[in-house]
């Protein structure tokens, strides 16, 4: 397989705002953008694993600008928290990569606001991200890029049943939130142009790799790692199919800062099936066509969460 790396290009005076970068794939991404003469802010959860992170990168990267900023995903009030810290910076931000996430506990778990904690996490905590930071990435007349899972390629949207209070499976869960997710993304891109709001927004995959979403949790009651964690991790490391945590954040790095990645659409790994490769664009999933289904989920996402976006009247288009 194809390991040909992506340069990322020069990023100097460009602000990023990396979420789930304190360590696995978002730490390779954050990295990457530092490298590239950004100066990158890392919202994180646990300052300890955020300083670890702070410090890997500038192992690497000496001199770079790089910081933290304190941030519970599965807490609206913790988001709403960083978003007026960040507006009180009065700083624009130019990239935003929604990486973060959680995987399948095996029990039904919520957030401090009630939700299902991957829906909670993975889907609503970054839809009100964005809403946070809007008047900023405005500014910057950013791009947001919002990772997505292969998990998301099957499955469907329990509209009866978001907070999978009937019925709880991991997996199912998991990959309601991230097509939800997507569908936001891709809703937001056209809801920007719709209303001239000078921001891009489109969607990536890291294809499979080790990372440390497949670990044992024991936070999230996962005392073992996934199954089939130990064959994904000696595919990467053979080089067969799967990518290695690394090359898993260059479609994310791609969609976000290369010349060539384009609104509104979705990149991934370019080998076999998508497990692995060199990134590019990627049409994109069944599961992530309908724009009724993307209209509800901006809808719906709003009532749940309580943040607004301006109002707007997107035309009616087919998506590529």
């Amino acid at each position: 397989m194809s390991r040909t790396p992506f340069t990322v290009p020069d990023l100097t005076g460009r602000r990023a705002v990396v979420t789930g970068a304190s360590d696995g794939i978002g730490l390779g991404i954050a990295r990457r953008l530092a490298a590239a003469g950004a100066e990158v802010v890392l919202p994180v959860r646990n300052p300890r694993k955020g300083e670890a992170a702070i410090s890997a990168i500038r192992e690497q990267v000496p001199g770079a600008a790089v910081s933290l900023r304190e941030l519970d995903l599965s807490s609206l009030a913790s988001i709403a928290a960083l978003g007026a810290a960040m507006r009180a910076e009065d700083r624009p931000i130019h990239l935003l990569i929604n990486n973060a996430g959680v995987m399948t506990p095996p029990g039904r778990q919520t957030t401090v606001d009630g939700f299902e904690l991957q829906w909670g996490t993975n889907h609503l905590g970054h839809v009100a991200l964005v809403a946070q930071l809007l008047p900023l990435l405005r500014a910057g007349r950013g791009r947001v890029t919002s990772q997505l899972s292969i998990a998301a390629r099957a499955g469907s949207i329990d509209w009866d049943d978001l907070n999978a209070e009937r019925s709880y499976d991991g997996m199912r869960a998991y990959r309601r939130s991230k097509i939800a997710f997507g569908l936001f993304a891709l809703e937001l891109d056209r809801r920007s142009r719709a209303g001239g709001w000078g921001i891009t927004s489109n969607a990536s995959h890291p294809g499979i790799a080790p990372s440390n979403l497949l670990m044992a949790r024991p936070e999230l009651g996962r005392a073992e790692a996934v199954r089939g964690r130990k064959v994904i991790g000696f595919l990467s490391r053979h080089g067969i199919l799967a990518g290695t945590v690394e090359s898993a954040g260059l479609p994310a790095l791609y969609a976000a800062t290369s010349p060539q990645a384009r609104s509104g659409h979705f990149y991934g790994p370019q080998g076999i099936g998508g497990l692995g490769g060199p990134p590019g664009e990627q049409k994109s999933w069944p599961t992530l066509r309908s724009i009724d289904e993307a209209e509800r989920v901006w809808q719906v996402s709003q009532e749940m969460t309580g943040v607004s976006f301006p109002a707007t009247t997107p035309p009616v288009a087919p998506r590529a």
